[in-house]
């Protein structure tokens, strides 16, 4: 792969970066261990500014290219999973319970060595804006982060973000434009109903019964009050209720997520769920209530930015190498957030073989660190060239 030579030659560096990232995952906003070792590196790279604190943990450095223009952001995400690591790795998480099961080390690892490139060769006109992201899997800092200021405060004109793949192959890119990540919406449902001995139902009003009747007629929500070509998953991911065989509980809980595209389907999700609660409960002579959070938007490219992304990496992976018209899935990705404040892109890049995102044995490929770096590092001088 015809990355950088000079970010090619931090390929040992970054290795040794990533894999002692590996060692302190940390969750959420609370990724201060992890944020120290990037201010390290940034200070020791020389960039202008170095603005940390925002989002709690989150970073901002700044490198001065040459000569006036605007400012293009670069942005990583930095937190970890709940997740007890089962790679086997020397560099395991030292953190129990807690470990880097979908790349986010290696994410910050290829920015990092972004940042070292441009600090030394500064081949662009304008400036860089590095963003070192916290609590991408929950929380969404990049939402806190735009809140925060970060675009308007660093005059950021357009913003690009990567993430890894398993089971694609190594090196290769693949975005669209238009939508690419889904909106993410969580729903619970707490049922009261009236418990009693299970060999005497008729003296009770049974949640157990009510929580089947709820999950199994949110799912016609899917099939019968949509449109089929309009992307849509509704999911009961979980259903508690209960402690003995003889006993039938006071209670039930049921939780789930929703993913769309389209507001206008989100609409109607939340309106239907809400008359099916409500009825069921009727039906079931139970009292049920639905709490409906609406999370993360739709990760939306800019047609433009994509086209310009997509000609960056054909330009590090070969042109048989990138896709550009791979097709929306029903993950979500905070960077939504950043790509509704500015036009820009988010590119998936392939791993190779092994383990899926959040699995306890996932681990990142250390060789594709600089291909990701290459191509960031190529972001900024072909969208801001010299002369």
């Amino acid at each position: 792969m015809p990355v950088v030579n000079r970010i090619a030659d931090y390929t040992a560096d970054m290795a040794t970066w990533r894999q002692h990232l590996h060692t302190i995952p940390e969750l959420e906003f609370e990724c201060h261990e992890t944020a120290a070792f990037v201010a390290d590196r940034l200070r020791e790279f020389g960039v202008d500014e170095l603005h940390e604190g925002i989002a709690k943990t989150g970073i901002v450095a700044i490198i001065n290219g040459q000569g006036e223009g605007p400012t293009i952001g670069l942005r990583a995400d930095m937190d970890a999973l709940p997740i007890p690591e089962e790679t086997g790795v020397e560099y395991a998480s030292k953190n129990p319970g807690k470990m880097h099961a979908c790349g986010h080390d290696g994410h910050t690892t290829m920015l990092l060595g972004a940042a070292r490139y441009l600090a030394e060769t500064r081949n662009f006109r304008g400036r860089v804006a590095l963003i070192f992201q916290p609590a991408e899997e929950e929380g969404g800092g990049a939402g806190v982060m735009v809140e925060e200021g970060i675009m308007d405060r660093f005059d950021i004109t357009q913003v690009y973000g990567i993430h890894n793949t398993p089971g694609r192959p190594e090196g290769m890119f693949q975005t669209t434009p238009g939508p690419i990540m889904a909106a993410v919406d969580t729903f619970e449902v707490h049922i009261q109903g009236v418990g009693g001995h299970g060999a005497m139902p008729h003296e009770t009003r049974d949640p157990v019964m009510a929580a089947c009747g709820i999950a199994q007629a949110i799912q016609t929500i899917v099939s019968r009050n949509h449109y089929a070509l309009d992307d849509l998953v509704i999911s009961v991911t979980q259903i508690h209720t209960g402690t003995v065989n003889n006993v039938i509980p006071d209670t039930a809980y049921i939780n789930g997520t929703v993913r769309t595209f389209d507001p206008a389907v989100q609409k109607m999700v939340m309106q239907r769920m809400a008359q099916i609660v409500e009825g069921q409960a009727v039906s079931y002579g139970v009292e049920a209530t639905l709490g409906y959070e609406v999370g993360y938007p739709a990760t939306v490219n800019d047609p433009e930015k994509t086209g310009f992304a997509a000609d960056v990496a054909r330009d590090v992976s070969g042109a048989e190498r990138v896709t550009e018209a791979c097709g929306r899935e029903m993950g979500a990705e905070d960077f939504s957030y950043m790509l509704q404040a500015r036009p820009g892109a988010y590119l998936f890049l392939g791993q190779g073989d092994g383990a899926g995102l959040h699995h306890p044995k996932y681990n990142f490929n250390d060789d594709i660190a600089p291909v990701g770096a290459s191509f960031f590092a190529r972001l900024v001088e072909k969208a801001q060239p010299l002369g």
